[in-house]
């Protein structure tokens, strides 16, 4: 059954001591990356739909200082960065084209990018990653496959209205707009907001949530119409990149691990029907013994009566005489029981062959599975513990996001019920 394509947007913000590290990241200058499916050799792939002049923190200090932003009325060590993430499964692309079509499907999410930064003034950097391989969909089709996603860094801000205070010399003016600024702020250009449904019900709408659905009908609208909308309420509505390639590491191993015990279920049943094979081989070779030996005894009565004399009779002794009469007495009664056991034999051999065949078709369904199951294997028994600790951090991750989940609900319920009331 082939996989839905589904086109997702995540959205992630920063603060200035840590947007270092994604800008590294995105713009290729680590020497080393704790992905190892990055390819090096392919990084001039890589596609700016906008490049960053200077570094990410330079050139938003530059917006600061020509009054393009504002960090007014900014909290401490505020998220002054934020990261749009767009991803398509890698099949989506695979199948429509690869590399070319997917410069063509994320300039198209770049205009969604922009119009929701506010403008391209706002954007730091857009960078189409074509460097990272797809390493289960390159084991699958027995060939390189690169996932192609878009970075695209920019400012949150917001159209704020300063007003004048009490401090004004002008009484007239006090609480009226005196300017109206591009401010800073995360909180408010991600903040998710109380709606009425039409039953008269109150509820919350994520910010995220709705970032998702503008995305996908901004891709239907250019076209894209095979493509379904992220999963709702999935995690890449709200997770953080990192939770979110946790996840998904984690749905790989669990795939993996059943891909190896049905991998050693089918080696358990190969070898099963080769045991049973062997055996049945086993058994046509002793009633061909049988068979041969038979043959033998008739062998044996033509040579007898070969020597003659000057006059060409047969000379034969009393005793090869009486050892005649015999055999050709119990010859004449066995004649039709010989034939039965010549035709025996031939359906023998036939049998014996197509058990081998059949044999060597199993043996080579085992020796391509056990080629298959062995890398994995060899991990379990070369490094069990190390294993175990991974699959342990794994889980351990994953509680701690049900429970943060569980806490998010439980707060939104509980504004719910405060509202309601």
């Amino acid at each position: 059954m082939q996989k839905i394509d589904r086109c997702f947007v995540r959205n992630q913000g920063y603060t200035r001591s840590n947007v270092g590290n994604v800008e590294r990241h995105n713009e290729r200058k680590n020497q080393h990356y704790g992905n190892g499916d990055v390819v090096a050799e392919r990084t001039h792939y890589n596609v700016h739909f906008k490049k960053c002049e200077g570094t990410y923190l330079s050139e938003f200090d530059r917006l600061v200082e020509d009054g393009t932003i504002s960090t007014w009325n900014l909290k401490r060590d505020p998220k002054i960065v934020c990261e749009m993430i767009f991803d398509v499964n890698s099949e989506y692309f695979e199948r429509r084209g690869g590399y070319e079509f997917a410069k063509k499907f994320y300039e198209d999410a770049y205009r969604f990018a922009v119009a929701e930064a506010g403008g391209e003034e706002f954007v730091l950097s857009a960078v189409m990653h074509a460097d990272e391989r797809n390493k289960a969909l390159s084991e699958q089709l027995g060939r390189d496959v690169y996932h192609y996603h878009l970075h695209v860094m920019y400012i949150p801000v917001v159209d704020a209205e300063i007003r004048w205070t009490k401090r004004c010399k002008d009484p007239e003016l006090v609480g009226k707009v005196k300017a109206v600024v591009k401010q800073v702020s995360n909180s408010k250009k991600w903040k998710s907001d109380i709606v009425v449904c039409d039953d008269g019900k109150k509820q919350i709408a994520y910010s995220y949530t709705a970032l998702q659905d503008r995305f996908h009908q901004h891709v239907v609208d250019a076209g894209y119409t095979d493509v379904e909308r992220g999963e709702r309420g999935s995690s890449a509505e709200h997770l953080s990149v990192l939770d979110f390639k946790i996840q998904q590491d984690t749905q790989r191993l669990a795939a993996t691990q059943e891909q190896v015990q049905q991998a050693i279920g089918e080696l358990s049943r190969k070898q099963s029907k080769i045991a049973t094979a062997d055996k049945l081989i086993a058994a046509k070779d002793k009633k061909l013994a049988k068979h041969k030996t038979a043959d033998a005894d008739i062998s044996f009565v033509d040579t007898i009566g070969d020597r003659r004399d000057v006059f060409g009779r047969v000379v034969l002794t009393n005793e090869e005489a009486k050892s005649l009469q015999k055999l050709a007495k119990e010859g004449v009664a066995a004649r039709g029981e010989i034939h039965a056991l010549q035709f025996k034999v031939m359906r023998s051999n036939n049998d014996c062959s197509r058990a081998e065949k059949e044999r060597d078709d199993w043996q080579r369904q085992y020796h391509s599975l056990n080629a298959k199951a062995r890398p994995y294997l060899d991990v379990e028994r070369v490094a069990p513990e190390r294993v175990r600790l991974a699959l342990d951090e794994v889980m351990r991750q994953h509680r701690e996001l049900e429970r943060e989940r569980q806490q998010h609900r439980q707060q939104t319920r509980q504004r719910s019920s405060s509202l309601a009331r």
